[in-house]
């Protein structure tokens, strides 16, 4: 991370009769978020500039907050440079590819940044506990994943990989909140259902998958997620403390003063459709 002024870490306070953290402060969040966005503007100038290539894998459970940390690292920065790669299921003429082959296809040139919600750990994963793969192709999977992501991170691309975790009891509060929140209803998918149905089959392919493709070179990183907002700021934190990015010097920007009307009036009378000012 680039020499510069830290921003505070959020505040640690606790509820005096339980032990259990105080809920952060949306104000509080939204500051020390803003001094966050600040920091990833500052990522995406220099990954321009020297043309790095990075790729940033969210996994997890369902429902653990892997989406909301995504928004808020994307928001506020270009997304010509980070770029959200979220594939759907594989058609029939992927399902004859190499398994790799289509996520490789969406890989960064020079100056991007990947952010893979889901990736090809879904074999380890859904494609493992649903009975979408054989366990012939899981073994050989994370046999091999390792060895190909050592080739990934020796071309030169910076692979940082998340593992978002949530407890039984926070994962049931949220999925509730989908079904009864109208906002929300479309984040709720049968799959969805069998993971809170098929936990503990979910948590042995996690072990599994965890404990074969967790190398040197590209670690597993597991994010705390039932407190939210502590999630999103201490991920982004940490995405940033990852990659050796520098605050690129620009030249001052100075506005320029309009052009002259040289007789230029505004047309009158015209019938354009407006959209009606209801508030």
């Amino acid at each position: 991370m680039a020499t510069k002024s830290k921003p505070k870490g959020p505040r640690k306070g606790r509820d005096q009769e339980s032990g259990a953290r105080e809920k952060m402060p949306r104000k509080e969040f939204e500051s020390e978020l803003e001094k966050l966005d600040a920091e990833l503007v500052k990522l995406q100038l220099w990954a321009q500039k020297e043309g790095a290539r990075i790729v940033v894998v969210f996994e997890g459970r369902d429902a653990a907050g892997k989406g909301g940390v995504i928004k808020r690292i994307t928001e506020r920065v270009s997304p010509r440079v980070f770029q959200v790669v979220a594939l759907p299921a594989p058609t029939e003429r992927e399902k004859t590819q190499l398994y790799l082959q289509r996520y490789m296809a969406h890989f960064p040139a020079a100056g991007e940044i990947k952010i893979f919600d889901r990736s090809w750990y879904n074999r380890a994963g859904v494609e493992r506990v649903m009975g979408f793969a054989t366990e012939k192709q899981v073994r050989q999977f994370l046999k091999l994943c390792p060895i190909w992501e050592s080739v990934v991170v020796g071309s030169g691309i910076i692979l940082i990989k998340y593992w978002f975790e949530v407890s039984q009891d926070e994962q049931t509060r949220r999925f509730k909140s989908r079904i009864n929140d109208g906002r929300k209803i479309w984040k709720l998918s049968p799959m969805d259902l069998e993971s809170h149905r098929r936990w503990y089959d979910f948590s042995r392919a996690r072990d599994d998958m965890l404990l074969a493709t967790d190398s040197s070179m590209a670690p597993w990183y597991i994010v705390d997620g039932d407190d939210k907002r502590r999630a999103r700021l201490n991920c982004i934190r940490h995405l940033l403390s990852l990659i050796p990015y520098k605050e690129v010097k620009r030249d001052k920007v100075k506005l320029p003063d309009r052009q002259k009307p040289k007789g230029y009036v505004e047309p009158r009378n015209r019938s354009y459709k407006h959209v009606p000012q209801v508030y």
